[in-house]
Parts: C-alpha cells; structure tokens; sequence
C-alpha cells in the first residue's frame, strides 16, 4: 500500500526531529546550555538555508524560501550566543597556563611529591610575578637621576659605592655552565664542611647537626626567611631539604655575562663559595629568581629589598664585575629610599677622592674715595683802570664832558673840578 504525501511528512519530520533532539542532548551534556543553543542553531540553520535553496520545505512546514532564510538566520543567531557563552574545553584552559588539580586522595607517593612540586612551582611564579610587577611599577630612575642620586649620596652608603661599578650591555650567554664555576658546594675554606651546610648553620637558628660530623651537616633548624619574611622550619630529607635553598645572591649566570668570563677555573670557584653572595632562602622563591638582576627580580619582602640590593652592590664591587644600565638604575631607586644603608660583610668601595672645593674668592676691597678736589680760588678782580688824571687848568663844562674825558669823579682840588659840577656839594664831582 502507498503512504500519502502527509503521512510522508510527518515521517521525515519526525527523523529531523529524532536527529536533533539527538544534537541537543549531546551539545547540552557536554557544555550544558551554550551547547543546547549550538546544536539548535545548526539544526535550524541546515533546514533554513535548505528550505531557501529548494523553495521550500514542507515536511517541516516552511512554505517558501523567505521563511527558509529567516529559519536560517535564527539558527546563525543561536551559533554566535552558543559560542560566545560556552566554557573554554580542557585544551583552552591549557593552553591559558592554568594547571590541573591532582586529587590528593588518589596520589601516590610519587604522585603526591609532584602535586607538590607543582604546587611549588605554582607559587613561585605568582610569586615572580608579582615581584616583576613591583619592579616595573616602582617609578625607577631615569639615568640621569640615577647619576645624580650616586654622585651626592653618602660617601660610605651602598647608593655611594654605585659609582665604582661600571655599567655597560649584557655580555652573550654563550659557554656557560654550572661547572664552569666548580663542583656545587665545595669546601673552599677548608674546613671540614662544605659551603651549603656552612651557610646553614651560619643562617639557622635553633639548628641541630648528624652526630659523627663534628657539628657540620645540619639536620633542622629555623630559618628567618629574608626574600618572604616568613619562618621556615628547615629539615633535612630527600623530600624536605628544598624547601631551605642556598641563593647565589647574584647569579652565576648572572656574573658570567658580567665579567666573569674573563676569569679563571679558581677564582669563579671562589664566587660561587663566597658567604658574601649567599643566603639561605626560601626554594621556591630561588627558583622563582633563576639568574635575574635587580632589573627584574626583587624579594617579595618590600622591607628587605635595601639589605638585598646592597649585597649585590658588595659583590659588584668586590669582585669587579658590571652592572646594565636597567639594573644601576633599579638599584639606585631602592637605595634612594633607604641613604644610609652600607655595603654588608665589611666591603670597602674606593671612592674616587671628592674634587676639592674651589677656593673661596677675596671679598672685593671697594677702591677708596678720592678727596675732593679743592675749590679753585676765585680770580682775584682785575684792578680798576686807573683814572688819568685831568689835565692842568681843564674845564668841562659838564659831568658829561668830564666822563667823556675819562676822568671822573672829580674830587676838590682836582684840576677841572668846580662845585658847579658837585651839586651836593659833598667834595666829588660827577659821581
């Protein structure tokens, strides 16, 4: 017997229906409703963009290709919000550095030492990095405030000694190794220990020691942990001694590309022994370090990075080697704050003598005044003409025949004189 075209339909409708319920479920158990909408969106966009392309679609009552290539367009809208929500899978998350868990409760013993080691490792790279993220936010000098600071520091501070450390670029990494400093921990001072169980129990408190070795290999003790500030119990064990590490306060690979490629088999083997460049600190804080400068590395411990920097400054200085500019720079902005912090272990640096002050210059002497020079004295008059004398026997008629003469006033007994011309008759005629 022939099904009809209905009874057709509701078939395939319901294998449609039957394969995306299957979709759903599955997108729905493996990213919960992010992938519900995912595997909606699919299926409704396959119908759609089938239905637009045929014309239509009846089977799953799309009558024509407008409805079809809106279908479509739900089923595209469904994708996008489906992947934007869903959670990152398990590749994504590794790929973002985020480190599975390891259940405890299952772990083996081996297990369980590198759950532990990762957990380490994991605090020391937050550790790392939120001390390189207090490196670059702690307002570092520029070069010349640097210069300016090293130049009228304290002549016996750390900031001081900056000035005898050359600076200049990185040297390459190129030939080094641990061993090119020597076996780790030798007993350079000859006595009886090695270096490492020497600066435990120089840096130990409360420590106690294997018998038979003459109080030389530590077995506990207490450490202040200086990069932390926290305390440590220390305890000696193949599983427990890392937590107490020796730190080569600068770094051997450090020094290497600073100077002491140029030295000898026996002198690195005396810096990498040398107590002035060690410390017992926290393991994962050391490893954390590696072989970073002061550039790029500070202890976590705001209040001791001044004792820290110092110390790197008595071995620079100590053992002649170069510092980059970043890293005088860095330390400079450490020791500004703290002037007076000196060189530890007794380290001297010879400072070049201070250029002498210049000579006071005289005090000008104001030029004397000179005296006034003297009035002149006055010209004496000119001494009246003298007044000729009238001649014998003259007569003038008037005053104005005797001035014409020249021979006025006319006194009695001149000659020409008459009391004619003396009107007051005072004796001067002519006055």
């Amino acid at each position: 017997m022939h099904r009809t075209g209905p009874q057709l339909r509701w078939i395939v409708c319901a294998v449609v229906a039957g394969v995306a319920l299957l979709f759903e479920v599955a997108g729905l158990a493996r990213l919960g409703l992010p992938g519900g909408l995912i595997m909606a969106g699919l299926t409704l966009f396959l119908i759609g963009a089938g239905a637009a392309l045929v014309g239509q679609a009846r089977w799953a009552f799309i009558a024509s290709r407008k409805i079809g290539g809106l279908v479509a367009l739900l089923g595209v809208a469904g994708l996008i919000v489906g992947t934007a929500t869903a959670p990152p899978t398990s590749s994504t998350a590794a790929a973002s550095g985020v480190r599975p868990t390891v259940p405890a409760a299952s772990s083996t013993p081996d297990e369980a030492a590198i759950a532990a080691a990762e957990s380490s490792l994991a605090a020391a790279e937050a550790e790392e990095t939120s001390a390189a993220s207090d490196v670059s936010s702690a307002g570092v000098l520029s070069d010349t405030a640097t210069a300016n600071a090293v130049a009228t520091a304290n002549r016996t501070s750390a900031l001081a000694a900056l000035a005898v450390v050359p600076v200049k670029g990185r040297a390459p990494k190129t030939g080094y190794s641990r061993d090119q400093f020597g076996p780790a921990w030798q007993d350079v001072d000859h006595n009886g220990c090695d270096t490492r169980n020497d600066i435990l129990a120089r840096d130990l408190t409360h420590e106690t020691f294997k018998p038979g070795t003459h109080d030389c290999v530590v077995l506990t003790g207490t450490l202040a942990e200086p990069y932390s500030g926290r305390t440590i119990s220390f305890q000696r064990g193949q599983a427990t001694s890392e937590a107490v590490q020796i730190d080569h306060v600068v770094a051997l690979s450090d020094a290497w590309q600073k100077g002491a490629q140029g030295w000898d088999g026996a002198r690195r083997a005396h810096f990498a022994n040398d107590p002035l460049n060690l410390l017992a600190v926290d393991g994962p804080l050391n490893m954390a370090k590696g072989d970073g400068d002061a550039a790029t590395w500070l202890p976590p411990d705001r209040s001791y990075r001044c004792p820290y920097v110092a110390r790197q400054v008595a071995v620079k200085v100590a053992y002649g080697l170069w510092m980059t500019q970043a890293e005088e720079n860095a330390i400079a902005s450490i020791l500004e704050s703290c002037p007076a912090q000196p060189l530890p272990d007794g380290v001297v640096a010879h400072l070049p003598a201070p250029a002498p002050a210049p000579a006071p210059r005289p005090a000008a002497v104001p030029a004397p005044i000179p005296a006034p020079a003297p009035a002149p004295a006055p010209a004496p008059a000119p001494a009246p003409a003298p007044v000729p004398a009238p001649a014998p026997g003259a007569y003038y008629a008037n005053c104005t025949a005797a001035r014409a003469a020249g021979v006025t006033p006319l006194h009695r007994g001149d000659s020409g004189y008459r009391s004619g011309l003396d009107r007051d008759n005072d004796g001067i005629a002519c006055e």
